[in-house]
């Protein structure tokens, strides 16, 4: 893998968001719709292709996790995803979403 300076590094942001709805995409079998609180005038729309590793779904809803927050937004399948949920997986199908304490705020900046 390429190598980045620290300045490139810098540029992003990651931030603690706390996923406060999920919906299915009607004609999609991988993505999801999260709304996301990052402690911001509104709930932000993350579109992500994690729903294969949930029987079901709404147990994400609560969750707070590690997003990257300062992606240019991204359309699929009719909506725009303004941010993109971090997670590990492995190459045998396990998977976990970056997952923190529930008494770590909203909107914390990952530094």
């Amino acid at each position: 893998m390429e190598k980045i300076s620290i300045d490139e590094f810098k540029k992003g942001e990651i931030m603690i968001g706390k996923i406060v709805s999920v919906e299915l995409i009607e004609g999609s079998d991988k993505l999801l719709k999260l709304g996301v609180d990052f402690a911001e005038e509104r709930v932000r729309t993350v579109v992500s292709g994690i729903r294969k590793y949930f029987e079901d779904p709404q147990t994400l809803v609560g969750t707070k996790c590690a997003f990257a927050t300062n992606l240019e937004p991204r359309p699929l399948m009719g909506l725009v995803s303004e941010a993109m949920i971090l997670a590990a997986s492995t190459d045998d199908g396990k998977f976990s979403p970056l997952r923190v304490s529930d008494d770590i705020p909203e909107g914390t900046k990952i530094k």
